[in-house]
Protein backbone atom coordinates (compact mmCIF):
# COMPACT_ATOMS: atom_id res chain seq x y z
CA UNK A 1 0.00 0.00 0.00
CA UNK A 2 1.27 3.57 -0.75
CA UNK A 3 2.17 5.67 2.74
CA UNK A 4 1.68 9.40 2.29
CA UNK A 5 4.51 11.28 3.52
CA UNK A 6 4.88 11.57 7.25
CA UNK A 7 2.75 15.19 8.14
CA UNK A 8 5.13 18.04 9.22
CA UNK A 9 5.03 21.49 10.78
CA UNK A 10 7.10 24.02 10.15
CA UNK A 11 7.54 27.02 12.70
CA UNK A 12 8.47 30.00 11.37
CA UNK A 13 11.45 30.63 13.24
CA UNK A 14 12.83 27.37 10.46
CA UNK A 15 11.35 29.05 7.83
CA UNK A 16 13.62 32.47 8.93
CA UNK A 17 16.80 30.04 9.48
CA UNK A 18 16.44 28.94 5.95
CA UNK A 19 15.75 31.98 4.06
CA UNK A 20 17.65 34.68 6.06
CA UNK A 21 20.23 35.68 4.64
CA UNK A 22 19.92 33.41 1.24
CA UNK A 23 17.93 36.44 -0.52
CA UNK A 24 20.21 35.76 -3.84
CA UNK A 25 18.46 31.70 -3.74
CA UNK A 26 15.20 33.12 -3.46
CA UNK A 27 15.46 35.71 -6.18
CA UNK A 28 16.48 32.60 -8.09
CA UNK A 29 13.57 30.56 -7.17
CA UNK A 30 11.20 33.55 -7.00
CA UNK A 31 12.44 34.10 -10.95
CA UNK A 32 11.97 30.61 -12.13
CA UNK A 33 8.37 30.25 -11.12
CA UNK A 34 7.71 33.38 -12.60
CA UNK A 35 9.18 31.43 -15.94
CA UNK A 36 7.65 28.97 -15.39
CA UNK A 37 3.79 30.75 -15.18
CA UNK A 38 4.78 32.58 -18.05
CA UNK A 39 5.46 29.43 -19.78
CA UNK A 40 2.58 27.91 -19.07
CA UNK A 41 3.66 25.31 -16.05
CA UNK A 42 1.76 26.70 -13.32
CA UNK A 43 -1.53 26.41 -12.13
CA UNK A 44 -3.23 29.57 -10.68
CA UNK A 45 -6.51 29.87 -9.84
CA UNK A 46 -7.74 33.34 -8.94
CA UNK A 47 -7.19 33.74 -5.13
CA UNK A 48 -10.68 34.09 -3.05
CA UNK A 49 -11.72 36.26 -0.24
CA UNK A 50 -13.21 36.02 2.55
CA UNK A 51 -15.10 39.21 4.06
CA UNK A 52 -16.37 40.11 7.05
CA UNK A 53 -19.37 42.66 7.12
CA UNK A 54 -18.96 43.38 10.56
CA UNK A 55 -15.10 44.30 9.97
CA UNK A 56 -14.36 45.49 6.47
CA UNK A 57 -11.31 46.11 6.40
CA UNK A 58 -10.14 42.68 7.17
CA UNK A 59 -9.81 40.19 5.14
CA UNK A 60 -8.54 36.42 5.04
CA UNK A 61 -7.59 35.27 1.22
CA UNK A 62 -6.99 31.66 0.15
CA UNK A 63 -4.37 31.22 -2.80
CA UNK A 64 -4.23 27.67 -4.24
CA UNK A 65 -1.81 26.58 -6.77
CA UNK A 66 0.09 24.10 -8.73
CA UNK A 67 3.75 23.96 -9.33
CA UNK A 68 5.22 22.12 -11.95
CA UNK A 69 8.73 20.55 -12.73
CA UNK A 70 10.04 17.52 -11.40
CA UNK A 71 9.54 18.68 -8.72
CA UNK A 72 6.23 19.96 -8.79
CA UNK A 73 4.39 20.24 -5.86
CA UNK A 74 0.52 21.70 -5.09
CA UNK A 75 -0.89 23.48 -1.74
CA UNK A 76 -2.38 26.82 -0.79
CA UNK A 77 -1.95 29.77 1.30
CA UNK A 78 -4.51 31.29 3.70
CA UNK A 79 -3.47 34.66 5.21
CA UNK A 80 -5.20 37.28 6.73
CA UNK A 81 -4.87 41.14 6.53
CA UNK A 82 -6.11 42.82 9.40
CA UNK A 83 -5.32 47.02 9.50
CA UNK A 84 -6.21 47.24 12.34
CA UNK A 85 -3.46 44.85 14.15
CA UNK A 86 -0.68 47.73 13.45
CA UNK A 87 -2.68 49.86 16.16
CA UNK A 88 -1.65 47.38 18.78
CA UNK A 89 1.82 46.97 17.21
CA UNK A 90 1.24 43.48 15.55
CA UNK A 91 2.47 43.17 11.83
CA UNK A 92 -0.84 43.71 9.76
CA UNK A 93 -0.94 39.86 7.93
CA UNK A 94 -0.34 36.87 9.19
CA UNK A 95 -0.43 32.95 7.63
CA UNK A 96 -0.16 29.63 7.54
CA UNK A 97 0.57 27.01 3.94
CA UNK A 98 -0.15 23.70 3.45
CA UNK A 99 2.00 21.64 0.86
CA UNK A 100 0.59 19.11 -1.12
CA UNK A 101 1.97 15.56 -2.75
CA UNK A 102 0.92 15.83 -6.50
CA UNK A 103 1.06 12.16 -6.15
CA UNK A 104 -1.46 11.36 -3.54
CA UNK A 105 -3.17 14.80 -2.54
CA UNK A 106 -2.26 14.22 0.80
CA UNK A 107 -1.29 17.30 2.46
CA UNK A 108 2.26 16.70 3.69
CA UNK A 109 3.70 20.01 5.48
CA UNK A 110 2.10 23.09 7.61
CA UNK A 111 3.95 26.18 7.26
CA UNK A 112 3.76 29.39 9.36
CA UNK A 113 3.95 31.51 6.33
CA UNK A 114 3.98 35.14 7.10
CA UNK A 115 8.22 34.84 6.52
CA UNK A 116 7.81 32.86 3.32
CA UNK A 117 4.62 35.60 2.26
CA UNK A 118 6.84 38.68 3.13
CA UNK A 119 10.17 37.04 1.32
CA UNK A 120 8.29 36.13 -1.97
CA UNK A 121 6.67 39.42 -2.05
CA UNK A 122 10.24 41.47 -1.45
CA UNK A 123 12.16 38.85 -3.44
CA UNK A 124 9.55 39.53 -6.52
CA UNK A 125 9.61 43.47 -6.00
CA UNK A 126 14.16 42.96 -6.27
CA UNK A 127 13.80 40.98 -9.31
CA UNK A 128 11.57 43.52 -11.17
CA UNK A 129 13.58 46.11 -9.89
CA UNK A 130 16.56 44.85 -11.58
CA UNK A 131 14.94 43.65 -14.75
CA UNK A 132 13.01 46.89 -15.50
CA UNK A 133 16.17 48.82 -15.24
CA UNK A 134 18.42 46.85 -16.87
CA UNK A 135 18.13 49.87 -19.98
CA UNK A 136 18.66 52.82 -17.13
CA UNK A 137 21.50 54.03 -15.43
CA UNK A 138 21.41 51.80 -12.06
CA UNK A 139 19.13 53.63 -10.08
CA UNK A 140 20.63 55.04 -6.18
CA UNK A 141 18.39 57.31 -4.19
CA UNK A 142 15.21 54.99 -2.83
CA UNK A 143 12.21 56.01 -0.89
CA UNK A 144 9.63 54.06 0.76
CA UNK A 145 5.69 55.18 1.78
CA UNK A 146 4.98 52.78 4.05
CA UNK A 147 7.51 51.54 6.61
CA UNK A 148 6.10 48.25 7.99
CA UNK A 149 7.57 44.67 7.99
CA UNK A 150 6.87 44.41 4.32
CA UNK A 151 9.10 47.39 3.66
CA UNK A 152 11.97 45.92 5.70
CA UNK A 153 11.90 43.05 3.76
CA UNK A 154 12.05 44.63 0.41
CA UNK A 155 14.80 46.76 1.72
CA UNK A 156 16.74 43.53 2.67
CA UNK A 157 16.03 41.47 -0.11
CA UNK A 158 17.25 44.82 -3.17
CA UNK A 159 20.70 45.21 -0.38
CA UNK A 160 20.80 41.49 -0.18
CA UNK A 161 20.81 41.34 -4.15
CA UNK A 162 23.37 43.63 -4.81
CA UNK A 163 22.00 47.07 -4.41
CA UNK A 164 23.45 49.87 -3.01
CA UNK A 165 21.68 53.39 -2.81
CA UNK A 166 23.20 56.56 -1.68
CA UNK A 167 20.38 58.17 0.05
CA UNK A 168 17.43 56.22 1.15
CA UNK A 169 13.87 58.45 2.38
CA UNK A 170 10.50 57.46 4.19
CA UNK A 171 7.22 58.37 4.83
CA UNK A 172 5.19 56.88 7.25
CA UNK A 173 1.73 58.13 8.82
CA UNK A 174 3.28 56.53 11.84
CA UNK A 175 6.00 57.93 13.55
CA UNK A 176 7.08 55.00 15.58
CA UNK A 177 6.93 52.63 12.34
CA UNK A 178 9.43 55.04 10.56
CA UNK A 179 11.89 55.27 13.51
CA UNK A 180 11.73 51.21 13.42
CA UNK A 181 12.57 50.84 9.74
CA UNK A 182 15.39 53.80 10.11
CA UNK A 183 17.09 50.34 12.83
CA UNK A 184 17.27 48.43 10.22
CA UNK A 185 18.95 50.59 7.69
CA UNK A 186 22.55 50.98 7.41
CA UNK A 187 23.13 54.72 7.14
CA UNK A 188 21.51 57.77 6.98
CA UNK A 189 17.57 57.50 7.24
CA UNK A 190 15.95 60.73 5.81
CA UNK A 191 11.78 62.05 6.34
CA UNK A 192 9.78 63.56 4.53
CA UNK A 193 6.48 63.98 3.12
CA UNK A 194 4.82 61.69 0.41
CA UNK A 195 5.43 64.34 -2.13
CA UNK A 196 8.96 64.91 -0.53
CA UNK A 197 10.08 61.18 -0.93
CA UNK A 198 8.49 60.89 -4.23
CA UNK A 199 9.78 63.40 -6.17
CA UNK A 200 13.31 63.24 -4.54
CA UNK A 201 13.73 58.98 -5.70
CA UNK A 202 14.74 56.99 -8.23
CA UNK A 203 12.58 54.05 -6.82
CA UNK A 204 9.68 54.55 -5.06
CA UNK A 205 8.68 51.74 -3.06
CA UNK A 206 4.40 51.34 -1.79
CA UNK A 207 3.97 49.42 1.20
CA UNK A 208 1.22 50.48 3.22
CA UNK A 209 -2.21 49.41 4.36
CA UNK A 210 -3.88 51.71 1.84
CA UNK A 211 -7.65 50.84 0.86
CA UNK A 212 -7.99 53.25 -2.00
CA UNK A 213 -5.69 56.07 -3.95
CA UNK A 214 -4.16 58.86 -1.41
CA UNK A 215 -1.45 59.76 -4.65
CA UNK A 216 -3.10 61.55 -6.79
CA UNK A 217 -0.22 64.66 -8.84
CA UNK A 218 1.13 62.67 -11.85
CA UNK A 219 4.06 65.69 -11.40
CA UNK A 220 5.22 63.58 -8.56
CA UNK A 221 6.36 61.64 -10.90
CA UNK A 222 7.64 63.32 -13.63
CA UNK A 223 11.48 62.32 -13.22
CA UNK A 224 10.43 59.04 -14.08
CA UNK A 225 11.38 56.87 -11.60
CA UNK A 226 10.66 52.60 -11.36
CA UNK A 227 7.53 52.44 -8.63
CA UNK A 228 7.17 49.23 -6.72
CA UNK A 229 3.80 49.78 -5.59
CA UNK A 230 3.61 46.43 -3.70
CA UNK A 231 0.90 47.54 -1.93
CA UNK A 232 -1.62 47.84 -4.92
CA UNK A 233 -4.08 50.49 -3.87
CA UNK A 234 -1.77 53.87 -3.49
CA UNK A 235 -1.73 55.87 -7.03
CA UNK A 236 -4.64 57.25 -8.47
CA UNK A 237 -6.07 55.96 -12.15
CA UNK A 238 -4.75 59.03 -13.63
CA UNK A 239 -1.18 57.97 -12.32
CA UNK A 240 -1.74 54.27 -13.74
CA UNK A 241 -2.84 55.81 -16.98
CA UNK A 242 0.27 58.16 -17.41
CA UNK A 243 2.70 55.78 -16.84
CA UNK A 244 4.10 52.30 -18.51
CA UNK A 245 2.52 49.50 -16.07
CA UNK A 246 3.80 45.89 -15.73
CA UNK A 247 2.25 43.15 -13.25
CA UNK A 248 2.75 39.88 -12.27
CA UNK A 249 -0.54 38.65 -13.47
CA UNK A 250 -3.44 40.87 -15.37
CA UNK A 251 -6.18 38.64 -14.85
CA UNK A 252 -5.16 38.72 -10.79
CA UNK A 253 -3.79 41.83 -10.99
CA UNK A 254 -6.95 43.95 -11.65
CA UNK A 255 -9.50 42.94 -9.66
CA UNK A 256 -10.36 43.72 -5.87
CA UNK A 257 -10.47 47.73 -6.40
CA UNK A 258 -6.56 47.55 -7.00
CA UNK A 259 -5.18 50.97 -9.01
CA UNK A 260 -4.97 49.09 -12.31
CA UNK A 261 -8.22 47.80 -11.24
CA UNK A 262 -9.34 51.29 -10.85
CA UNK A 263 -7.89 52.32 -14.15
CA UNK A 264 -9.75 49.77 -16.39
CA UNK A 265 -12.86 51.10 -14.81
CA UNK A 266 -12.13 54.44 -15.52
CA UNK A 267 -11.31 53.85 -19.47
CA UNK A 268 -12.80 50.50 -20.18
CA UNK A 269 -10.20 48.14 -21.07
CA UNK A 270 -6.94 47.01 -20.25
CA UNK A 271 -4.56 48.27 -23.20
CA UNK A 272 -2.77 50.54 -20.50
CA UNK A 273 -0.88 47.09 -18.96
CA UNK A 274 1.95 47.12 -21.38
CA UNK A 275 3.66 43.71 -20.07
CA UNK A 276 3.83 40.50 -17.38
CA UNK A 277 7.05 40.38 -15.23
CA UNK A 278 6.97 36.47 -16.41
CA UNK A 279 7.37 38.52 -20.60
CA UNK A 280 9.80 41.05 -19.60
CA UNK A 281 12.22 37.88 -17.96
CA UNK A 282 11.27 36.18 -21.44
CA UNK A 283 13.16 39.51 -22.93
CA UNK A 284 10.06 40.17 -25.63
CA UNK A 285 9.14 43.58 -23.90
CA UNK A 286 11.23 47.20 -24.61
CA UNK A 287 10.90 49.03 -21.32
CA UNK A 288 10.33 52.58 -21.97
CA UNK A 289 13.32 55.08 -20.07
CA UNK A 290 10.81 58.15 -20.89
CA UNK A 291 8.04 57.35 -18.55
CA UNK A 292 7.59 56.12 -15.02
CA UNK A 293 7.74 52.35 -14.44
CA UNK A 294 5.18 51.06 -12.23
CA UNK A 295 5.56 47.58 -11.25
CA UNK A 296 1.96 46.41 -9.52
CA UNK A 297 2.53 42.76 -8.21
CA UNK A 298 -0.78 41.09 -7.08
CA UNK A 299 1.11 38.16 -5.71
CA UNK A 300 1.13 34.71 -7.35
CA UNK A 301 0.67 31.44 -5.14
CA UNK A 302 3.53 29.69 -6.86
CA UNK A 303 5.82 32.25 -5.87
CA UNK A 304 4.89 30.75 -1.95
CA UNK A 305 5.35 27.23 -3.03
CA UNK A 306 8.63 27.18 -4.34
CA UNK A 307 9.55 29.03 -1.57
CA UNK A 308 8.38 26.78 1.11
CA UNK A 309 9.28 23.30 -1.12
CA UNK A 310 12.80 25.18 -0.78
CA UNK A 311 12.16 25.35 2.93
CA UNK A 312 10.86 22.16 3.27
CA UNK A 313 13.63 20.53 1.52
CA UNK A 314 16.55 22.16 3.55
CA UNK A 315 14.88 21.22 6.41
CA UNK A 316 14.27 17.53 5.88
CA UNK A 317 17.54 17.52 4.71
CA UNK A 318 19.40 18.39 7.95
CA UNK A 319 17.11 16.10 9.89
CA UNK A 320 14.94 18.71 11.83
CA UNK A 321 11.57 18.09 10.77
CA UNK A 322 8.95 18.27 12.96
CA UNK A 323 6.69 15.80 12.33
CA UNK A 324 3.34 14.86 13.91
CA UNK A 325 2.78 11.09 14.78
CA UNK A 326 -0.60 9.39 13.48
CA UNK A 327 -1.54 12.85 12.05
CA UNK A 328 -3.52 10.30 9.48
CA UNK A 329 -5.43 7.95 11.39
CA UNK A 330 -7.47 6.63 8.67
CA UNK A 331 -5.69 4.85 5.82
CA UNK A 332 -7.04 1.89 5.34
CA UNK A 333 -9.35 1.98 2.17
CA UNK A 334 -12.05 -1.08 4.18
CA UNK A 335 -11.23 -0.11 8.09
CA UNK A 336 -9.01 -1.90 10.21
CA UNK A 337 -9.72 -5.92 10.72
CA UNK A 338 -10.34 -6.92 13.75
Amino acid sequence: MVEPRPFAVVSGAQVRSVLQGNEKKVRDLVEDAYRMHGEGRTVNPPSYFLRFPDRPSSRIIALPASLGGPDGVDGLKWVSSFPSNVESGLPRASAVLILNDPNTGYPFACFESSIISAARTASSAALAADVLTRDRPRPTRIGYIGTGLIARYVHTHLVGTGWDFSSVRVHDLSSSSALGFKSCVDGEVLFGSAEEVIRSSDVVVFTTVAASPHVHDVSWFAHNPLVLHVSLRDLSPEIILSSFNVVDDVDHCLKADTSPHLAEQQVGNRSFVHATLPQVLAGGVTVPSDQPIIFSPFGLGVLDLALARFVYDSIAASGTLQVVPDFFAELSRYGTTR
